[in-house]
């Protein structure tokens, strides 16, 4: 199953419910959203700066994560970037395959 990670950043109207329900209430709703569409989250951390929460998620395609980050972004409260993790195995595949290229101006 594909593995991403979600950074996301709170609006202040979605600090203002983490300040009502915490940390644990929003894991809660996290886990239900993500479970909704077959997947699993397998880590969930808080944190300072631009970000206020990095997810590790696993999900049954990228159909299936375009339509969390759809649905989380047009609700207003958090504004999230996807990061597509890969594996070394796929990596390798991916140094294996031949591609034909030119680099610009060559």
């Amino acid at each position: 199953m594909p593995k991403y990670m979600i950074q996301a950043s709170y609006t202040a109207e979605g600090l203002q419910g983490i300040l009502r329900e915490g940390a644990s209430g929003r894991r809660q709703a996290v886990d239900a959203m993500v479970s909704s569409l077959g997947g699993r989250v397998e880590q969930m951390y808080w944190a300072f700066g631009e970000d206020d929460v990095y997810l590790v998620v696993d999900m049954p395609s990228n159909a299936d994560s375009a339509a969390l980050h759809l649905t989380v972004c047009a609700a207003g409260g958090v504004r999230t970037k996807t990061v597509v993790l890969l594996t070394t195995e796929e990596i390798d595949e991916a140094a294996r395959k031949q591609v034909e290229y030119r680099a610009p101006g060559t």
